[in-house]
């Protein structure tokens, strides 16, 4: 009887030791660390709140956040400690599987989906921006993440994805001082140069490679080469985005290509 008792006492022990782990001194910490959060992915749902709501917390796919229009409200769907599934296949700067190092948000938009009815792409109401900007600035400042690194899902996926759209306001964004924007003055003194001369599709291929797009230096104006030239247009250039080389295009990531200290 002794022993039975014995071996149950043992055994609570070594349940409760499971339970709670081994003790571990946290009294000291390294200076040597950041958060793991390294980029901000920025999504429109081409969809619905409903139709939205339903995929991103139902499906096979998921967003840390989710911004309603109507109402405007901000929902917590993935806690920022996990990964969410919003990126999929990406790349930006030699960085992959973004989904790893990101946090997502889905803006509730149609995009482009409602093209059929006349809508080219559908505005996104000034209240839901300042939503965004303002969840936006938070995560920024909890997890430090750099200017370069707070991107659109066609800046990591170009070829497949075309959210958040040439209608956000990404100048916004920059006015806000969250992302980096070419300053309007060079960009115009460029455009002079380069309407007198336009370099050629390998100069283009190459800046947009700097810029941070993985993109093949063919030195052809190829399909791919148009879907990633549109993609920067998209968000830099929105009134006009054929994925065609032009001046306005160069001078645009001529100064965004240069040394932080010029820009």
């Amino acid at each position: 009887m002794k022993a039975l008792t014995r071996l149950l006492a043992v055994s609570l022990l070594l349940l409760a030791g499971c339970a709670t782990g081994p003790a571990i001194d946290r009294s000291y910490s390294s200076v040597s660390q950041d958060s793991r959060v390294q980029f901000l992915i920025l999504h429109f749902t081409w969809g619905d709140w409903k139709s939205s709501h339903k995929v991103l917390t139902e499906g096979p796919v998921s967003s840390h956040y989710l911004v309603r229009d109507k109402p405007v409200e901000i929902y917590g769907l993935v806690d920022e400690s996990r990964r969410a599934w919003h990126a999929g296949v990406s790349w930006w700067k030699g960085h992959t599987h973004i989904n790893a190092s990101s946090i997502g948000i889905e803006i509730v938009n149609a995009g482009n989906r409602l093209a059929a009815q006349g809508i080219d792409w559908e505005d996104y109401p000034p209240e839901q921006i300042e939503a965004v900007v303002a969840l936006v600035k938070d995560i920024v400042k909890r997890h430090q993440i750099k200017p370069d690194r707070i991107l659109g899902h066609s800046d990591i996926a170009p070829l497949r994805k075309v959210d958040p759209g040439p209608k956000f306001p990404w100048k916004r964004l920059a006015d806000e001082g969250l992302i980096v924007w070419p300053d309007a003055a060079k960009v115009a003194q460029r455009r002079i140069a380069y309407e007198a001369s336009l370099p050629d599709t390998a100069w283009f291929q190459a800046k947009l490679g700097e810029h941070g797009f993985a993109i093949p230096q063919t030195g052809e104006l190829d399909v791919v080469s148009q879907r990633v030239l549109a993609a920067f247009q998209m968000k830099y250039r929105p009134a006009k985005f054929d994925g065609q080389p032009d001046a306005e295009t160069a001078a645009l990531l001529a100064v965004l290509t240069e040394p932080a200290e010029r820009r």
